[in-house]
């Protein structure tokens, strides 16, 4: 059974609630590893080959200004369309969940990661991407 992104969503949000004051990225990120059934699942990474289609990026860390502007301005940047973002903040804890669409960008999956890995540090949170294909066919038989 494929989990559809507002599904994925729904278990990092749920998560973060259940976690509460004890929410961190690790934590987070082990709940739903373990909900989705494959604790490879959030750290995954396609291979560096042009992709097209949609990527879930999936963000988190301490809550400060300018964390939504850093990632979408790189976003922009690498002429990369947003088709759903959501995020939630929990007391200091922030996390976004973005819906990307990759296919009119001249950069890679690996190199988009990249630019986003220098910004997470800049902003010193976590950013993760993961070709949709990654949640369509983890579960597949």
């Amino acid at each position: 059974m494929a989990l559809t992104e507002d599904e994925i969503r729904k278990i990092t949000l749920q998560a973060i609630q259940d976690l509460g004051e004890n929410a961190t990225a690790e934590k987070v990120k082990a709940v739903v590893s373990k909900a989705v059934g494959n604790t490879n699942t959030l750290v995954s990474h396609t291979s560096p080959s042009k992709s097209s289609g949609n990527v879930i990026l999936t963000s988190f860390g301490m809550n400060h200004p300018g964390i939504v502007a850093g990632v979408t301005q790189a976003l922009s940047e690498a002429n990369v369309d947003i088709n759903d973002l959501s995020q939630k903040i929990m007391g200091k804890f922030y996390t976004m969940i973005i819906v990307l669409d990759i296919s009119n960008s001249s950069k890679d999956l690996t190199q988009l990661q990249n630019d986003l890995n220098t910004i997470a540090d800049k902003l010193k949170i976590k950013i993760y991407l993961q070709h949709e294909d990654l949640f369509r066919h983890m579960h597949r038989v």
